[in-house]
């Protein structure tokens, strides 16, 4: 038997093409069964990080930035900050006579505990307040705060409304008995006698308002700490005074003030 070698070319390009189409469907198998995954199911973190401009790369001269103009129909601003002495008035009252009156080149004023030695105007009010914090009734203060100019100070800023309710306001209850219960014992401390002979001369509760606190022994300390707290003696301690709640009487019995605060 005799081949005809005309037809080897022909039948060599078939089997070629037979052979690799074999070998490309296993292939395209396998690519139809691998799952196709979407843009969000891929790892945040496997995403390249943007591009941020360096610094470096701003081109631009120094001083090139071209500043915005003001708006239309707006003159220019004229005016100047003010100057520390020409800044606006504080609206406070002075105070006066409230605040603590420690002058350490002067000597220590007396401490008194006896209240008969006090006027009897004086000492009068003061049995009064005292009976008024005792009822447990804040209200029964009303008459003896009184009203108008010669109205006891309760704050060192004004106050609107109500005396009596900003009292209660002060008081951690809603009766106001936390408040009586402060004036009470600000008043069973011994006092101090200011300004005898002038017109500024007064009684004040508790004695603490007039001495350096860093005079004060162990028994004074304690009697200290019947109306604050340790805590609150280190920061009166850093301000140089005592700064809690305090009571003042003129010698003719009016009750000037019961203010706390520097």
């Amino acid at each position: 038997m005799t081949f005809s070698m005309s037809g080897k070319p022909r039948g060599l390009v078939l089997c070629i093409c037979f052979a690799a189409c074999c070998a490309a469907i296993p292939l395209v198998a396998c690519l139809a069964s691998s799952p196709a995954y979407a843009l969000s199911e891929i790892k945040r973190e496997e995403l390249p990080s943007p591009v941020q401009p360096s610094a470096d790369d701003d081109m631009s001269p120094p001083g090139s930035a071209v500043p915005m103009p003001d708006p239309v129909g707006t003159p220019p601003s004229t005016s100047q900050p003010a100057a520390p002495n020409e800044a606006e008035p504080d609206s406070r009252p002075d105070g006066g006579v409230t605040r603590p009156r420690v002058d350490p080149d002067t000597p220590i004023p007396e401490v008194v505990y006896d209240l008969d030695k006090l006027p009897e105007p004086v000492r009068r009010m003061h049995n009064l307040i005292v009976e008024a914090c005792k009822s447990g009734d804040i209200e029964k203060l009303r008459p003896l705060i009184g009203k108008g100019d010669s109205m006891t100070q309760l704050s060192l800023t004004d106050i609107d409304g109500d005396a009596i309710a900003f009292l209660k306001g002060l008081s951690g209850d809603q009766d106001g008995q936390e408040i009586l219960a402060i004036l009470e014992e600000v008043l069973d401390a011994g006092y101090v006698h200011l300004d005898a002979g002038t017109p500024e001369e007064l009684y004040v509760w508790p004695y603490f308002f007039a001495l350096p606190l860093d005079k004060l022994d162990a028994k004074q300390r304690v009697e200290l700490f019947k109306i604050v707290t340790a805590g609150d003696f280190d920061d009166m301690k850093q301000f140089g005074a005592y700064i809690f709640y305090r009571v003042g009487i003129t010698p003719a019995g009016q009750w000037t003030f019961f203010v706390a605060g520097d």
